[in-house]
């Protein structure tokens, strides 16, 4: 029996059970009583926790990462790190195309397909995005958003350690989501932790801008960037068309999902990733 090809599922399996009970444990925690007696959705009720794990990335972010993506970006020609971007970016269209499926959105499914296609022979691997000088846009679809779609609420605010911001719903997804990359064209592990590392600094590396205005702009980073994130993930589950009738009520001391971070000037920026899909 191979048990190495039973990893991943025992894996995923593990991971969905321990956020079930995660949830279990902590859905009176989720809500609160409104003005009328109706439940009320709190944004954040693990903020305490959550802040806690945000100052570790951080911490990590500053000692680490941030000074390695910055060697690596002032050693690699900007032309060598867009080509690699565009190869995990090619990867990503291939599991967009299967979401937008799940999702009836068979036209942008089948729109990925010709993205993955043209870039894969065309722009020689993916190194070269072709496809959008042709017209064919990116459609960036994953398994949270999907979920999204299918009606499963959000649920409350989470960050996870060295992943970053995200949502319990998002949560359930992340294993999935992450697991699609180059890496998998591998079987060795070290090949394929070698692509994970480059396409992990390479991406932060492009994030170098975004988090210098982020630290200049934004009084409470915490708050700026999950009022961020949340607002994004809700314009992308629902294709920037956020219907008035699906909105949640929140705490009035809880800012809602589809508001600015408070002490924000300006729009806010895309969250730091915390790297790319292993």
């Amino acid at each position: 029996m191979n048990l190495r090809a039973w990893q991943s599922p025992l894996r995923l399996a593990f991971a969905g059970f321990a956020l079930a009970w995660l949830a279990l444990l902590t859905g009176c925690a989720t809500t609160a009583p409104g003005p009328d007696g109706k439940p009320v959705q709190r944004v954040d009720p693990w903020e305490s926790w959550n802040r806690k794990v945000y100052n570790f990335n951080d911490t990590l972010d500053t000692a680490v990462l941030k000074p390695v993506a910055t060697t690596y970006r002032d050693v690699v020609p900007q032309p060598t790190r867009r080509g690699i971007s565009n190869i995990f970016g090619n990867v990503s269209d291939l599991w967009s195309a299967f979401n937008n499926v799940l999702q009836g959105k068979v036209n942008d499914g089948m729109q990925d397909v010709m993205r993955v296609t043209t870039n894969t022979i065309f722009g020689l691997g993916g190194f070269f995005d072709v496809a959008t000088e042709m017209g064919l846009d990116r459609h960036n679809e994953d398994l949270g958003q999907t979920f999204g779609r299918w009606g499963v609420p959000a649920g409350p605010y989470v960050v996870w350690p060295f992943f970053g911001p995200s949502t319990l719903r998002d949560s359930f997804a992340l294993p999935v989501d992450r697991s699609v990359s180059p890496a998998l064209a591998f079987n060795d592990s070290l090949a394929r932790y070698a692509v994970v590392g480059v396409g992990f600094v390479n991406e932060r590396a492009a994030l170098l801008g975004a988090t210098g205005m982020l630290d200049d702009i934004a009084l409470d980073k915490y708050t700026f960037i999950r009022d961020a994130y949340l607002q994004r993930r809700r314009s992308l589950v629902y294709d920037g068309e956020v219907p008035e009738s699906k909105d949640e009520r929140y705490d009035q001391d809880e800012a809602p999902a589809n508001a600015p971070a408070a002490g924000a000037s300006a729009p806010a920026p895309s969250a730091p990733a915390s790297g790319p899909k292993p």
